[in-house]
């Protein structure tokens, strides 16, 4: 950290000794040239600058887009039309007055256009429209965050003040923050509720008897940010939007649906699997746009042979020092809380700013504070801010002249989310993402073109999830008896009935008079997170001063993985080391450390095929998707830094087997590649053969050792233990010389495990599926945690055949292994053109992943199979 202060600080000092002012602009004099010359100068000098234009991989500059218009439609209510001109609007963007006319002919009707393009005017002019024209009539407005919410709340609010007091619409929010004394007056007076779909989840479907009247009238719900409802949490919104409707139904109405998402490739496909209705598309952008700058910066190597790179943060931190020096309001994005604080602190050291002229935004933060920033932002008083995904989505933080990135977002979406947070005027902006050592990032700062070209995510959900439909079902249940014959949205009555004969079975519903009633005691809704597919959860606890406290839960599906014993777990900024979980009593204790680097747990699986949905012949291979069973158990972590990416050492775990029955997408080589990869000396993923008389020299060795671990001491105790060649098996030739006695030891099963790490060879297999692994959420739009990925140089579910397996991490499956089976050919080009453009001699965390610190990597072998496997 020291260097990251020097190397900011110095840049600093050279530029306050330019002779085109810089002093000044740090001083706070104002420039002499306007906002377009002094980002113009900057852009410049980084053209010209080696250690940065010569680290630019992709330069992109975005034409400036003239506004398209209409007037404003003449059968708007009059008082709207003049509250909306005293707002300085005169005629709607193009997509808002197709969005009128869609909205006013009754459709459910979904906006996707980009950040900034007035979507919020789309579907407030319709909703406002009705609601006059109708006095008792009511909205349901659903944000995926509390802050998006409120924001909604204060836009809705300028626009009631410009309406005469007779015709103003009251809107309240009504969420976690609202106290239980004002929540009688929501209830009975809010017209349009902001809510969000956990409120409407545990709050008001369950209560829905205190809201009949708002349920009896309500005309529209308004769902923001749909593309944010995908993977399991967009299933379980799909979920309650059914409980939703059904509840409306009850008391006689049919609301209309509007949503808006960001730019994804299937809008139609989610908008409609999230509201199960016949949804129409509304994608031409009218809105005015100045012109942007895209830039891909990918940070230098510093080490060629392990593929290191400097870090993303100190990278990004020294881009917005010169955005900074040149008195450019910058915002600058992080993907963890822990970089964001690390960021905030040494910009505000380098600039010289003060900490109220350089903030930091991320959830955690008082809602008077937030409020506080964004003000700053808008009014221009606050010159930076340093953010986590919070202000991704639509919050008015006002004009921003530039956004760096620090990492890939993770999404596609999510990035021109971010970058679109620079240039919400006319006026020309920068968006700079700068890339991290993750494949993800390596492969897009390698291949521009492909991130600048159409979406190819797709926001997939599978509402009827077992457990998820299940769960939901419970819900409904408790809501309102299941009459004879009754579908659940587009779930046929007769597989609702199977469901509910598992809940009479299980004493949780009554059957009277044709109809199913809950009989259970608790409140089925309070115990079911809509972010997981797991019913259980399991307890964060953190030591502090006052004794522990309670900072959050993750489900136990996760919990191995997430908060085994020394895992480093981050929550609002502060890092945790786990000291003990304890799945019985659901329960993992945390102590407040301040560490250089995060966890990775290692497992070890077996699959096993259920059922073949598709299986059918690629080149070079035969790939499928279908039913698989996972038997997994997290046997260690490893300790990887932060900025680099490196392995910094591991630790042993014995967690529990666990077993997973989901759905996989598996690719299986056939005879002839492999034969043509050996015949080319390139194959050795194979199962080791240690000979015919190995048994006899493990014997020997365990004899010769005394039958003890040879590192820690330990006696065999039950179980036999391991014999270890020190130097790789792999890399003998013969299996005789391999095998030689002075090259064998007699390790205990946890050194053994940290004695493979060391001098791990990985293999082509492996390098095939850590590659496909890092690389297939760049379709999927989902993190490389909701992944599990398996290799088996002789897989049983393939017939022995060599096998890599990417599966969901959700119990019984999302939807993403048949979506990896549709892209089979192109993520095999795709992997293959990340794995040749790495600079790195023999595996790195940017592609195949690293060897052992003194094993090899498999770079060679991989690359070799994805040419075998690459369709052209």
């Amino acid at each position: 950290m020291a260097k990251l202060y020097y190397d900011i600080t110095t840049r600093f000092k050279g530029m306050l000794e330019h002779p085109s002012g810089f002093r000044d602009k740090i001083a706070g004099v104002s420039p002499v040239s306007p906002t377009p010359s002094r980002l113009n100068a900057l852009l410049a000098m980084w053209r010209a600058e080696p250690t940065v234009g010569g680290n630019v991989s992709a330069w992109k500059t975005i034409p400036a887009r003239a506004a398209q218009g209409e007037p404003l439609p003449e059968e708007l209510n009059p008082a709207l039309a003049a509250a909306l001109r005293a707002r300085g609007i005169t005629q709607l963007y193009t997509h808002q007055a197709q969005a009128w006319r869609r909205a006013t002919n009754n459709e459910h009707v979904v906006v996707v256009t980009g950040t900034a393009s007035g979507k919020t005017l789309a579907y407030n002019l319709p909703v406002l429209q009705r609601l006059m024209h109708l006095p008792e009539s009511r909205a349901l407005y659903l944000f995926p965050t509390k802050a998006l919410a409120q924001d909604q709340q204060d836009e809705l609010a300028q626009l009631n003040a410009a309406l005469p007091e007779a015709l103003r619409i009251p809107a309240a929010t009504y969420d976690g923050d609202t106290t239980q004394s004002a929540r009688p007056a929501v209830r009975q007076n809010a017209r349009i509720l902001i809510s969000n779909p956990d409120m409407l989840h545990t709050g008001i479907l369950p209560h829905h008897t205190k809201w009949a009247e708002f349920f009896a009238r309500l005309e529209f719900v308004v769902l923001d940010e749909a593309h944010t409802y995908r993977g399991v949490f967009g299933s379980h919104v799909a979920n309650v939007v059914r409980r939703l409707k059904r509840v409306a139904a009850f008391y006689g109405a049919r609301p209309q649906f509007l949503l808006a998402s960001a730019t994804i490739a299937n809008p139609i496909e989610l908008a409609g699997g999230l509201v199960e209705e016949t949804v129409t598309l509304v994608n031409e952008d009218g809105a005015p746009r100045g012109p942007k700058h895209f830039v891909i910066y990918n940070p230098p190597v510093v080490n060629e042979d392990l593929g290191i790179r400097r870090s993303v943060l100190q990278e990004s931190v020294r881009l917005a020092a010169d955005l900074l020096a040149y008195d450019v309001q910058t915002i600058v994005f992080g993907r963890a809380r822990r970089g964001v604080e690390v960021m905030l602190n040494y910009l505000r050291e380098a600039s010289g700013l003060g900490n109220e002229q350089v903030r930091g935004y991320r959830s955690g933060y008082l809602p008077r504070q937030r409020r506080e920033i964004e003000a700053g932002l808008r009014a221009g008083t606050v010159r930076a801010v340093v953010s986590t995904n919070a202000l991704e989505l639509g919050i008015d933080i006002g004009g921003m002249e530039a956004a760096v990135l620090a990492g890939y977002p993770g999404t596609i979406a999510a990035t021109w989310q971010q970058a679109g947070r620079a240039g919400r005027t006319e006026e020309p902006a920068l968006a700079a993402l700068v890339t991290s050592a993750n494949p993800l990032d390596q492969f897009l700062a390698r291949h521009p073109d492909f991130f600048f070209g159409a979406s190819p995510e797709q926001a997939l959900i599978n509402p009827d999830n077992l457990l998820i439909l299940l769960a939901h079902l419970r819900c409904a249940a408790f809501e309102l008896p299941f009459g004879p014959g009754e579908g659940f949205g587009r779930v046929p009555p007769e597989v609702v009935e199977d469901y509910l004969h598992v809940m009479e079975e299980g004493g949780e519903i009554h059957r009277s008079g044709g109809k199913s009633f809950w009989m259970a005691s608790e409140y089925p809704a309070q115990g079911i997170s809509l972010r997981s597919a797991s019913p259980n959860t399991v307890v964060l606890q953190a030591e502090t001063e006052d004794g522990w406290r309670v900072v959050g839960e993750v489900d136990e599906a996760s919990a191995d993985a997430l908060v085994h014993p020394q895992a480093v777990y981050l929550h609002e900024g502060q890092q945790y080391v786990v000291e003990s979980l304890d799945l019985e009593q659901y329960v993992a204790r945390l102590k407040p450390a301040a560490v250089d680097y995060y966890t990775e747990p290692s497992r070890e699986s077996t699959v096993t095929r259920l059922e073949t949905k598709t299986e059918e012949p690629r080149r070079g291979a035969r790939a499928g998707y279908g039913e698989l069973s996972i038997t997994s158990q997290v046997t260690g972590y490893q300790k990887i830094e932060w900025h680099t990416h490196a392995r910094l050492g591991m630790g042993p775990l014995e967690m529990p087997l666990r077993e997973l029955q989901t759905t996989g997408y598996w690719l299986a080589l056939d005879e002839a590649t492999v034969d043509a990869l050996r015949e080319a000396g390139v194959w050795r993923s194979s199962v080791n053969d240690y000979g015919k008389d190995w048994k006899r020299i493990t014997t020997a060795v365990r004899e010769r050792d005394n039958y003890t671990c040879q590192v820690c001491g330990a006696k065999e105790s039950g179980r036999a233990h391991d014999v270890h060649h020190k130097t790789p098996f792999r890399a003998f030739a013969r299996a005789a010389e391999a095998n030689r006695l002075e090259n064998l030891i007699t390790l205990c099963p946890s050194c053994h495990r940290r004695a493979e790490t060391v001098v791990k060879v990985r293999t082509g297999l492996g390098g095939l599926a850590y590659a496909l692994g890092h690389l297939a959420p760049l379709f999927l739009m989902c993190d490389t945690a909701d992944l599990g990925v398996h290799s088996d140089p002789a897989s049983p579910i393939t017939e022995g055949a060599p096998t890599v397996v990417v599966y969901d991490q959700i119990p019984a499956g999302i939807g993403f292994s048949e979506r990896l089976f549709e892209l089979h050919d192109e993520i095999m080009l795709r992997a293959w053109e990340l794995v040749a453009a790495c600079e790195c001699a023999d595996g790195c965390p940017s592609c195949v992943g690293p060897g052992g610190e003194q094993g090899e990597g498999g770079k060679t072998e991989t690359l070799a199979m994805l040419a075998a496997l690459k369709a052209g």
